[in-house]
């Protein structure tokens, strides 16, 4: 009975999260679509409202689909108490659950993820700090556009 619960499940599961997959990349092009100095301002408005309601919403249901219930526990610093949120040892798929239940923080991520097809779009739009392994000044950079985005009083949001 539970092989065929999984023959069942497992197709039911793929087509939901690849439908939640296809609407966070039709939700971060439509918050990105003509945006203004792309990547070099923050997202204000309605483009930063709808990427914190649709991609956390839409995060959160991925996970459920697949099995996952994540209960919370505590406060989450906001903003002004902590612009910069750390959240370690990042190196699963569990990092993304993270970030929606932080209100979709900008990430520090590879540059190379930015090219990635419909993953690449979702991951721009939350305007992530991009490290480059071939320029020996990145990390430098990366340090200093952190502290720069940790600075700003609130214009950027926080960075994970």
């Amino acid at each position: 009975q539970t092989v065929l619960q999984g023959i069942i499940l497992l197709p039911l599961r793929a087509i939901c999260i690849t439908f939640i997959l296809l609407l966070a990349w039709l939700s971060a092009s439509i918050a990105t679509f003509c945006q203004p100095g792309r990547g070099f301002l923050p997202l204000k408005g309605w483009r930063r409202r709808m990427i914190q309601a649709t991609l956390s919403s839409l995060t959160r249901t991925a996970y459920f689909v697949m099995g996952f219930q994540v209960k919370v526990k505590g406060k989450v610093a906001s903003l002004p108490e902590a612009p910069i949120f750390v959240a370690a040892p990042h190196s699963s798929f569990f990092d993304a659950i993270i970030c929606a239940l932080t209100g979709m923080p900008s990430i520090v991520s590879r540059a190379e993820n930015l090219s990635t097809p419909v993953f690449g779009t979702i991951l721009s739009s939350l305007q992530p700090v991009a490290v480059s392994r071939q320029d020996p000044d990145s990390r430098k950079n990366t340090v200093a556009e952190i502290t720069r985005r940790a600075l700003s009083r609130g214009q950027w949001p926080q960075v994970i």
